[in-house]
């Protein structure tokens, strides 16, 4: 692994002596792009070169994008790094990868830019969130939007909601750089998203893939099976891996998951 860094934006990345296609990684909430680690060094040895977003800084009020709506901070931050991609593996197919609310994210850019990438490959989709604030929990959260929109709160789950692996679920709990808390700002932003992403399969036409937790404790699996079935592309494929958590980049048996992506992947390099 290694880091780039760029005026707009900073990134990870993993890279194969003869790769055959680039894969663009944009991880979810309270996650970082290192968190990608396992399935970028997998697929390196396929020969899939990966490349990941950092997005964690823009809900912080002393990021330079923090005024501005944070999802479009967060699609510039992939076209960003998708112009990176382009002059260092000119030619190649580059495949789109969001796991939770980076693939809600992933999902929604996807289908506003069909033109750029050759694949949608969505890990456990943030379509609908399983958090369900109660009225009195609602008015604390959404309240401070009139004057304090930079208010954080904390996260609503857990490591052990996430994975069920020992390693990661240490790893979760004591990362310094994983993010904790998430302003209400976002979370207006999120619900927002998550309302519009039905009209956004009505417009995308890339090969996608979607891969569901079958044990998701965080995200509603049936909200990605509905989108799903809205998807007008005849290229599409829907798989659910019985008894698995949320984060299926980092849960056991997580290998059975790249072994079905390659599979998937490697028929349209």
């Amino acid at each position: 692994m290694m880091t780039g860094k760029d005026p707009e934006i900073d990134y990870k990345f993993w890279k194969s002596p003869s790769s055959k296609a680039v894969f663009l990684l944009v991880h979810g909430l309270g996650a970082h792009a290192k968190r990608w680690e396992a399935m970028a060094e997998f697929f390196r040895q396929k020969g899939i070169n990966s490349y990941a977003v950092e997005l964690g800084d823009i809900d912080r009020p002393d990021s330079p994008a923090y005024r501005r709506d944070h999802f479009r901070a967060y699609y510039a931050k992939i076209l960003d790094l998708y112009e990176i991609i382009s002059a260092d593996e000119p030619g190649k197919k580059v495949f789109l990868a969001g796991e939770s609310l980076g693939g809600l994210i992933s999902f929604l850019f996807a289908s506003s830019r069909p033109d750029l990438i050759s694949g949608l490959i969505l890990i456990s989709p943030a379509f609908e969130t399983r958090y369900k604030p109660g009225l009195v929990e609602g008015i604390k959260m959404f309240a401070p939007l009139f004057y304090n929109p930079g208010k954080q709160f904390d996260l609503p789950f857990n490591a052990s909601m996430c994975t069920r692996d020992p390693h990661y679920l240490n790893e979760l709990e004591d990362d310094p750089e994983a993010a904790r808390s998430l302003s209400s700002r976002l979370i207006l932003e999120i619900f927002r998203s998550e309302a519009s992403a039905v009209r956004g399969a009505d417009k995308l036409n890339d090969p996608v893939i979607f891969l569901i937790a079958g044990d998701d404790k965080l995200v509603d699996p049936e909200a990605a099976k509905k989108i799903f079935n809205r998807i007008k592309t005849k290229d599409k494929k829907l798989i659910e891996f019985p008894g698995m958590y949320h984060s299926l980049s980092i849960e056991l048996g997580r290998e059975k998951v790249f072994e079905t992506l390659w599979e998937w992947v490697e028929k349209r390099i």
